[in-house]
Parts: C-alpha cells; sequence; structure tokens
C-alpha cells in the first residue's frame, strides 16, 4: 500500500474515532443532565418531563452501542482468553484469528437481525414518545453490530496477513 494511501485511511480511521468519541461523550452529558433536571423536577415541584425517561432509555441503548464500538476499535472489549492462557506462544495468534472471526460472524448475525427488526418496527409504524417513530432510536443496533462485525473481520484480516509474512 502506498505511503499516501496509508494516510488517507490513518486519518480517516481517526476522524471516524473522534465522531464516536464526541457522540458518546454528548450522549453521556445529556443523559446526565436530563435525569438530574428529572429528578429535580420530580422531587421539587412534583412534576417532570413526560419523555424524559424514555429518551433515557433510548439514550442507554445508543451509549451501550457505541461504547460497544468504541471497545472493538481500541481493542478494549471483553475477550475470555482462557484458552489462550495455555497455548504455546506460536498458536496464540491462530486462536485470535478465530475468536476475531467468531465474532464478527456473531456481530453479522446481530446485525441482520436487528436491521429486521428495525425494519419491522417501521412497517408497524411504532410510536416511542413525542411522535418519534421506533425505529429511527433503534438504527443503532444494526448499525452499531455492523460496525463491530466489520471491525472484527478487519482485525481477522490484518492477523491472517501478519501469519503470512512471517
Amino acid at each position: 500500500m502506498n505511503e499516501h494511501l496509508s494516510r488517507i485511511l490513518q486519518r480517516t480511521k481517526q476522524q471516524i474515532s473522534l465522531v464516536e468519541s464526541g457522540l458518546l461523550v454528548l450522549l453521556l452529558t445529556g443523559m446526565i443532565l436530563l435525569a438530574t433536571l428529572q429528578i429535580v423536577l420530580r422531587n421539587g415541584w412534583a412534576t417532570g418531563l413526560s419523555w424524559a425517561d424514555p429518551t433515557l432509555r433510548v439514550a442507554v441503548l445508543w451509549i451501550t452501542l457505541l461504547g460497544a464500538m468504541a471497545a472493538t476499535r481500541d481493542d478494549n472489549h471483553i475477550q475470555i482468553d482462557l484458552l489462550t492462557r495455555f497455548l504455546p506462544e506460536q498458536l496464540k495468534g491462530y486462536a485470535r484469528l478465530v475468536t476475531d472471526l467468531f465474532s464478527a460472524s456473531i456481530c453479522g448475525v446481530l446485525a441482520w437481525h436487528g436491521s429486521r427488526f428495525v425494519y419491522f418496527e417501521w412497517q408497524d409504524g411504532s410510536i416511542l414518545f413525542a411522535s418519534v417513530p421506533a425505529w429511527a432510536c433503534e438504527l443503532i443496533i444494526p448499525f452499531g453490530f455492523a460496525v463491530m462485525a466489520l471491525r472484527f473481520l478487519v482485525s481477522g484480516l490484518l492477523r491472517i496477513r501478519s501469519q503470512e509474512t512471517k
């Protein structure tokens, strides 16, 4: 791969990372502020915002999947490495390859079924709150799992390439 393309890809990766992190910070800050406001309104004035609780539930879903995407981006996700502790050093890379490809396939299946779920919600015309369609709030499900599947697949393919160059 030439140097110019490599720089473009690296810059694109950094920009995507910045957008993901920015969304996480924005959502978490908004959640904290909205939850605090809701608590103050309920305890101080015996009232509240009717749309705050459903909004907070949707925000939890988004933060969860955006956080999972960020964790796979940084290879900082939960890993069960019981098997790799007992493998010889030369087999650890292959075990990680199998794990990456398996994770990519599971995330791909979840993205597929998540997209079907969102499609059914769209067909149903379900409204979540304040005239916001449920499918719009659930789009993060197929998108998040598709991004994670792609990241695991790329990680596996890079691992294959590094095994071939050894």
